[in-house]
């Protein structure tokens, strides 16, 4: 078998693409090209436009990667011809015509809500202080309030933002969950894993596992490339 060179890594609401720098440092040690989107969260279509030039720009395939609502982007985008593989880090993995909005809009029971603020001129954070609780929960104190602090404003229409022909149901998928997740619930996770056919491993770890333990998921990563 021949092992993909390309990664494709896509950050989710919230953040930007520095969280993968773990897993960057990982990959990149084993010889392997890590290629980050920088996508504005401002729809669905912008992203999946960004993560589609960073595809465009490649000299061969890739395995491309999604966090939280980076699911949601490499669904969309990993249609792609460069795109053999995907990978699912604690994400949304939609169907057709799903979005973030759709598939939260019946939240699993006993599942505690994520702490989003109301929108403000179409724009959604998270609450500074219950930032580390919900979504960096196994990060030191400082780490947690630093990305609390540092949010990138979530756009509303990126939430509503819904998937036509999902990439997991063409191309294999990997998907690592995070049982400790305060923002996906675990079981969402699962199901949405093996609604996709996914091969999964779960991590204890919070909804930020991509920070907290880039050597896991980095080793699922490995997986898809092989």
């Amino acid at each position: 078998m021949t092992t993909i060179r390309n990664i494709v890594l896509v950050h989710g609401g919230f953040v930007d693409g520095s969280g993968w720098r773990g897993v960057y440092d990982e990959l990149t040690r084993d010889g392997l090209r890590v290629h980050i989107v920088q996508n504005p969260t401002l729809s669905l279509a912008d992203d999946a436009a960004a993560t589609r030039r960073v595809l465009d720009g490649l000299d061969g395939p890739a395995v491309l990667v999604g966090h939280s609502y980076g699911g949601v982007v490499i669904s969309e985008a990993g249609t792609h011809p460069k795109v053999t593989s995907l990978a699912y880090i604690a994400a949304f993995a939609p169907d057709n015509g799903e979005s973030v909005s759709t598939l939260t809009a019946t939240p699993t029971p006993d599942a505690s809500a994520p702490p989003i603020l109301p929108p403000k001129e179409g724009f959604l954070f998270l609450d500074r202080d219950k930032f580390a609780a919900s979504f960096a929960a196994d990060l030191p104190d400082q780490v947690a309030a630093f990305m609390s602090d540092s949010q990138v404003p979530w756009g509303v229409d990126a939430l509503g933002g819904s998937v036509g022909e999902p990439a997991w149901r063409h191309k294999p998928s990997w998907y690592l969950i995070a049982t400790e997740d305060r923002m996906i619930p675990p079981p969402a996770q699962r199901m949405m894993a093996e609604r996709a056919g996914a091969k999964v491993v779960e991590v204890i770890g919070s909804h930020a596992v991509y920070v907290s333990q880039p050597a896991a998921v980095a080793d699922l990563i490995r997986e898809a490339a092989a």
